[in-house]
């Protein structure tokens, strides 16, 4: 068992090779510049943001979305850091030890850390944070992936020990997100749910001024000096300013980038990518999303996707190979598992496993009664086989892109895909409401117990309850044997592709682009934007 699990650590290990890494004519590492790191200067981030004014700046009143996610590493820091090959290291808490029967885990603490209000941080203040996060009132917060939760206990001043029902494989991996980032004690007792128009975390930056809807102004923490394991500087970050700029339109980021208005931008458009990594004046950072992969999810329980042979039909009616090379034009991957390849438990051996079919797609569909309507839709009872894909985020990572090309295909077997664009308040009500035949949409992570969260009965949004791929999930997640968690996992993920539970289509690898005179921009492990090392080299 023993020599399972260092296999699984190794292969983890393979496949998260690489990540973070510089792309360009030359690939050196940005730290071998001739000149040493500058302090002082503002990096203005024009990012995809579109939808992150809709959610607050508050790491556990906010659902899973990246965008906001990418604000509040700068904010937050976390207790561990999720580090290369499922590893996780120091970072507020030095150390941990759990129980022998895999129920407690016990945290020591960093005890030289403030909040950005000069409040300190202590074992105290781990559990007011907890004590907000299980609160019910928060039912978008982070508590819902958590499974099993009791308390937190103060055993001392710089100790702090969580107690859960039964044990939690994934504790690690969910205390290095952002949902789990440690807020001023003293913050959350005066701002309450209005913690997120006031964040106050111990991060290397600190929130200046917010123009809403438009940008989200930090400025550097003198104080800070508890970075993470893996960090090459501890100390305050070099930047004296950082500035989230909202720029949802592709062409106004690369616009904004090439004129000098923003010294960095993520997800530049493969069009424009293609070229700017032949550029010897850019840099292209890079580093794969630890993610549930965009996937088209059908509600199982709505007809005719309730029967597994419509939803066998609609996926062999999609050529997504075809699609992925349309849209992205190299620069993404196709997805053959809702898990991304360099989380844990990603199953290679799903990979080629499952393609088009049109002429099987249209015999499963006769077969069920869906005969061609006179503009080729096929109809059945009078009602057309019409299917509205529920997206919230617009066309992020040229979502709604891949979507018209999926609509054009479908077309050809009969079926009417239409797109039905929603804020993200709507859409999270929508899908909590079960009122969707198809969700589309990603959720990053770093472990893949977000399996659980999606496919279980405790899930709103695929709409499924299969007792058999829950009792895999759950016990999954309470088992700290990784060759055990590894056979389980694979199960899932066959079982979850083989009854369509979910189609997935593209791996994200997540870019930041910028001009050769900025430093040390990375993207963390899971796939974020770290600005605390960055800096600006004086322009001549």
């Amino acid at each position: 068992m023993k020599r399972a699990a260092c296999l699984c650590l190794t292969l983890a290990l393979a496949l998260l090779a690489g990540c973070g890494k510089e792309t360009g004519p030359s690939s050196s590492s940005s730290t071998a510049a001739s000149s040493e790191p500058a302090a002082g200067g503002e990096l203005v981030f024009a990012f995809d943001g579109a939808a992150a004014s809709s959610f607050p700046l508050d790491p556990h009143l906010q659902p899973s979305y990246a965008p906001t996610s990418r604000i509040l590493r700068s904010i937050y820091d976390s207790l561990v850091v999720a580090l290369p090959g499922h590893r996780f290291g120091p970072w507020l808490a030095t150390a941990w030890e759990t129980s022998p029967d895999g129920r407690s885990t016990t945290f020591r603490l960093r005890q030289d850390v403030t909040f950005h209000d000069g409040t300190r941080f202590d074992a105290a203040a781990v559990k007011a944070n907890f004590d907000r996060i299980f609160d019910p009132k928060n039912a978008l917060g982070s508590a819902k992936e958590f499974l099993g939760f009791k308390q937190a206990v103060v055993l001392d001043e710089f100790s702090v020990r969580l107690d859960f029902e039964q044990p939690y494989a994934p504790l690690l991996a969910q205390l290095s997100k952002t949902h789990f980032g440690i807020a001023s004690p003293a913050a959350i007792a005066q701002y309450g749910s209005q913690l997120g128009a006031h964040p106050v975390g111990s991060g290397p930056f600190r929130l200046a001024r917010v123009v809403s809807g438009t940008e989200i102004q930090l400025e550097r923490f003198d104080a800070y000096r508890w970075a993470p394991e893996g960090s090459q500087h501890p100390g305050p970050a070099f930047l004296e300013k950082l500035t989230f700029k909202s720029v949802p339109e592709e062409a106004t980021r690369v616009a904004v980038l090439q004129s000098g208005e923003a010294q960095a931008a993520d997800l530049i458009p493969p069009q424009n990518l293609v070229n700017i990594r032949n550029d010897p004046d850019v840099r292209v950072v890079e580093g794969e999303l630890l993610n549930h992969n965009y996937t088209l999810r059908l509600n199982t329980r709505r007809p005719p996707w309730d029967d597994v042979r419509a939803r066998r039909a609609f996926r062999a009616g999609l050529d997504v190979d075809a699609a992925i090379k349309t849209i992205y034009l190299g620069t993404a991957t196709r997805a053959w598992s809702p898990l991304s390849p360099g989380l844990f438990a990603y199953d290679r051996t799903l990979e080629n496993t499952w393609g088009p079919d049109r002429a099987a797609a249209g015999r499963a569909l006769e077969e069920l009664g869906w005969k061609p309507g006179p503009d080729g839709i096929r109809v059945k009872d009078g009602k057309r086989l019409t299917v509205v894909c529920l997206d919230g985020q617009g066309n992020r990572e040229k979502r709604i892109d891949l979507l018209t090309v999926f609509r054009r295909q479908l077309k050809e077997v009969g079926i009417d895909l239409r797109i039905e664009s929603q804020p993200g308040g709507n859409y999270l009500e929508k899908i909590r409401n079960g009122d969707f035949d198809l969700a589309a949409g990603s959720q990053f992570t770093t472990d893949p117990d977000v399996l659980r969260t999606l496919y279980t009965p405790d899930s709103s949004y695929a709409r499924i309850d299969d007792a058999e791929l829950t009792g895999w999930l759950r016990t999954a997640s309470q088992r700290t044997d990784p060759a055990e968690r590894l056979a389980l996992y694979a199960r899932a993920q066959h079982h979850i592709i083989d009854a369509v539970c979910t189609i997935p289509t593209y791996v994200l690898l997540y870019t930041v682009t910028t001009p050769r005179r900025v430093h040390d921009v990375r993207i963390d492990t899971a796939g974020f934007p770290q600005f605390h090392e960055a800096w600006l080299e004086p322009q001549r």
